[in-house]
């Protein structure tokens, strides 16, 4: 690449724009411009030559076509190097243009304000500003681009000290411009498709086109030998542990990400002040109460052991109390919508805790689907959802139906099973969980290791299953300790004998109708 002569700018974002205008009209380069930007620019005194006077032809159509034009795309796409090209630039009047500065029409911004119609999204549709910059990202041996305005200012001092952009800048703007349009069309399609009349409508495309950016580099993956990156989703308003702010510790690694996730999508079930703790992507303890460092005590007591080095989320502002009492222990990760100014400067103490501040409000409106990889593919499905509004509208499968309390207490397991690995099992009270059992292959198997967990006795706790159970063996081993109530989807083969053993044992039992397997 020569020293650059001439450069083409028309933006629709225009921070900073001006000023990089100002800095290459200084060092004798010619601008052409289009439009808004052209009469921008000029009006702040800067020298500017309209892309129609350079092409010999005028903006038509409302100004549909501007750029789309030999002159410009020749000035682009001609090599340099090549006789030939040259050659045909010299008997067509094509000049070289050696820098374009472009980024599009704002599409996403568009189509996100209320009542957006469809005229109105196809019109910031740009195709004159992606076909510049994929011509000269194409010819970045020859051409720089530019594409976003975090570039301008090193792009803008590389030509101050050398009079042209070195290689290797040119290749990363090359592959940001690729990236950038890739993702701008991504956003069009997914629009588009979204617009489809329900009865036409087919939910899951032929091609699945994904689009994250890259939020920071992992110090490894899941385990040391392997590498890792955290990416983050475009656009996404709900409460998450990806748009969180990090306000104190050491950077989060893979398992932190995923634990916490775990943590706070558990914790958003509540309404009543909550404290959740996840050990190994497995809740190990949930509580309520009136005060949060209440609901964090019933939570870490329900297996001490476990909770040593947990990820915690909170529903409510950490206070100073929580805080003291979270200091007093090891932990690794604390995610809450907010902290108390002394609340922090106690959390603060503890040099490498991760906090994580999700915003004021921990509930908002679930939107996005679940992703689960396997080795060359993608599984895409909705978000497990699924919520019972009304415990007490729900079928009573035994003869005896469930006290008040004991219909609270399936009602706050239900909620905590939902968030245990499959197979999962959860005694607990109305404010507490007491025993877990998660990730087993066998159901029996997970009543034994809830029982096993359990600090409490668990006389008088009810139980959540996440899916129905086979045999009646479970059921038999959980009314063994004293269970009084069951919530569980049913649907079984052998509904009728597991509903037989809790008549039994005088056992209270509700079928959900919905199952939460969790893999």
């Amino acid at each position: 690449m020569g020293k650059i002569a001439r450069a083409l700018i028309s933006v629709s974002n225009k921070n900073g724009i001006l000023d990089f205008a100002r800095g290459i009209s200084k060092l004798g380069i010619e601008i052409l411009s289009t439009g808004g930007t052209a009469k921008m620019l000029r009006d702040a005194g800067v020298a500017v030559k309209d892309v129609s006077e350079f092409t010999g032809f005028p903006e038509m159509l409302d100004g549909r076509v501007k750029t789309l034009h030999p002159k410009v795309h020749g000035g682009l796409l001609g090599r340099r190097n090549n006789p030939e090209h040259m050659r045909q630039w010299k008997e067509n009047g094509i000049q070289p243009i050696d820098l374009v500065v472009v980024n599009l029409y704002p599409f996403e911004q568009t189509v996100a304000k209320p009542g957006c119609t469809l005229e109105d999204a196809i019109e910031n549709i740009d195709i004159g500003g992606p076909t510049m910059l994929r011509s000269a990202a194409k010819n970045y041996t020859d051409v720089a681009v530019v594409v976003s305005p975090r570039d301008y200012d090193r792009v803008l001092e590389e030509i101050q000290k050398t009079g042209e952009v070195s290689a290797k800048t040119r290749f990363e703007l090359c592959r940001t411009v690729f990236l950038h349009t890739a993702r701008y069309d991504s956003a069009i399609s997914a629009w588009l498709d979204s617009q489809v009349p329900a009865d036409e409508k087919t939910r899951f495309p032929n091609i699945l086109t994904l689009q994250f950016e890259k939020a920071q580099n992992l110090r490894y993956g899941e385990n040391p030998h392997q590498q890792g990156a955290f990416y983050r989703e475009f656009g996404r308003k709900e409460p998450s542990v990806s748009s969180a702010k990090q306000l104190h510790g050491k950077e989060m690694s893979f398992n932190n990400f995923l634990d916490a996730n775990s943590a706070l999508e558990l914790v958003k079930e509540y309404d009543q002040i909550a404290a959740v703790i996840v050990k190994h992507n497995n809740p190990c303890g949930v509580g309520t109460a009136s005060a949060l460092v209440d609901a964090y005590r019933k939570a870490r007591d329900c297996d001490p052991v476990s909770a040593f080095g947990g990820v915690i989320a909170f529903n409510h502002m950490v206070d100073y109390d929580t805080a003291k009492e979270l200091t007093s222990t090891f932990v690794e990760v604390v995610v809450a919508p907010e902290f108390a100014p002394d609340a922090l400067d106690e959390l603060k103490k503890k040099k490498d805790l991760r906090l994580l501040d999700v915003g004021p409000k921990v509930s908002g409106a679930p939107e996005g689907m679940d992703l689960k990889k396997v080795v060359g593919g993608l599984i895409y499905q909705d978000r497990d959802l699924g919520k019972i509004v009304d415990v007490k509208a729900l079928r009573v499968a035994t003869k005896r139906k469930p006290t008040d309390d004991e219909y609270e207490a399936l009602a706050f397991a239900w909620k905590v099973c939902k968030h245990v690995k499959s197979n999962a099992i959860v005694f607990t009270t109305r404010d507490r969980t007491i025993g877990i059992g998660a990730g087993q292959m066998s159901r029996l198997d997970s009543v034994k290791i809830a029982k096993i967990k359990a600090q409490f006795p668990l006389a008088g706790t009810v139980l959540a299953s996440d899916a129905f159970f086979p045999f009646r063996d479970g059921l038999d081993e959980a009314a063994k300790a004293g269970v009084t109530a069951v919530i569980q989807p049913g649907g079984s083969l052998k509904d009728e004998e597991v509903i037989k053993a809790a008549e039994e044992h005088g056992i209270a039992m509700i079928m959900t109708g919905m199952r939460h397997f969790r893999h």
